[in-house]
């Protein structure tokens, strides 16, 4: 089961100049091949379909906490992508004025018509995801040598991307997930090596630009982001340490294992956007919520 809580591992920063084509780019870090969507369901069809856990259970341990971050990488994803096509319409009531008129221009124009201005599972060109971006061989090695893989590319996506939108809000989000991702790089590189004796972490980083390089993701290493594997779990999933330890192979720091998960920032509070009848609910009063709430002692904001 998932943990749901109604935070974001960062603060995202309001985007200096909206942009739908920068919105684009980043569509490619959340539905890409390379993706978090790919990121978050081949780790869970991983865990799922785990055979002989009570033998090697510390390898269903990592593959287990790193799918459950993934699902907040999916959600800070698509609310920097959220935040990158607010203020690119005209934002009001009226449709005579061709308020959508500039997406004509837009390199994606499902985020006008096909979604409320919104983030949707695609990758930067349109394409939606597919489930046939998952693999779960049922084969350890192979699954470790594929999610090796899938995290080196998933990287090198992050850096392509960092380098074609210069907007704060992305380059904040790339750079936090350049650090996390980096983390599940070595994690993998160190459960193929305690599973074959293989000195994966010699091979990196992949690509050989490090984390460094981006003063976003700098700050994170600062906060010891890159050494910190969170379980996403109160209590399950501790033998993750037997397998996430020992020194990282960036900067020779030791390797720990949080139970649990982050703190986490607030969800950004999105505008409603009437121009793309977004939500669509202007006749309701939310003032019946009110009453409801205060009758059932349940704090209620409008």
């Amino acid at each position: 089961m998932i943990l749901k809580m109604d935070r974001l591992p960062i603060e995202l920063p309001t985007p200096k100049n909206p942009s739908a084509n920068d919105a684009a780019v980043i569509q490619e870090l959340l539905g890409g091949k390379f993706g978090e969507m790919s990121t978050l369901m081949n780790y869970t069809y991983q865990s799922f379909n785990f055979r002989g856990r009570k033998k090697i259970r510390p390898f269903y341990d990592v593959i287990s906490s790193i799918a459950g971050e993934e699902y907040g990488h999916v959600e800070v994803v698509s609310y920097a992508i959220n935040l990158l096509l607010t203020g690119t319409t005209k934002r009001g009531f009226d449709p005579t004025i061709g308020p959508l008129s500039d997406a004509a221009n837009w390199r994606n124009t499902h985020h006008a018509i096909a979604s409320g201005q919104a983030s949707l599972p695609m990758d930067s060109m349109g394409h939606y995801w597919t489930g046939q971006n998952v693999f779960s061989s049922g084969n350890l090695k192979l699954d470790l040598l594929h999610n090796f893989f899938l995290e080196c590319g998933a990287r090198a996506n992050k850096m392509r991307a960092y380098e074609t939108v210069t907007d704060p809000t992305a380059r904040t989000m790339v750079g936090y997930l350049l650090v996390r991702g980096g983390l599940h790089v070595v994690a993998y590189a160190k459960a193929l090596e305690k599973l074959t004796g293989v000195e994966m972490t010699k091979l990196l980083p992949i690509p050989e630009l490090s984390n460094n390089a981006f003063p976003e993701a700098r700050k994170f290493m600062e906060q010891k982001l890159h050494l910190s594997l969170y379980t996403f779990s109160p209590d399950d999933y501790q033998q993750a340490a037997l397998i996430w330890n020992g020194p990282h192979p960036d900067d020779g720091q030791e390797c720990f294992v949080v139970q649990g998960g982050m703190e986490g920032y607030p969800v950004p509070d999105l505008e409603e956007e009437p121009q793309l009848n977004a939500p669509g609910a202007e006749d309701f009063d939310p003032q019946v919520f009110a009453d409801m709430a205060k009758k059932m002692g349940i704090k209620y904001e409008y």
